[in-house]
């Protein structure tokens, strides 16, 4: 029998499945949403997570941009 699970493929670069998978084992067991870690760079998550992943990552990435003084 085949098992079939929907979910989301992020792909993205090293450093940033780090931070992916360092804010999931940051949660608690019942909010866990990385199904499969595939590589470095592509990991296999719950679909109904995305916003709050893109949301996270945005925030990180505000977090650590440059903004040359005027």
């Amino acid at each position: 029998m085949v098992n079939a699970t929907k979910g989301l493929l992020i792909t993205c670069d090293i450093p940033m499945a780090q931070f992916i998978i360092n804010l999931n084992n940051s949660l608690p067991a019942s909010q866990k949403f990385i199904i499969h870690i595939l590589d470095g760079t592509h990991l296999f998550v719950q679909p109904h997570m995305a916003e709050m992943i893109r949301s996270a990552v945005a925030e990180f990435r505000d977090q650590n941009s440059y903004e040359k003084p005027a």
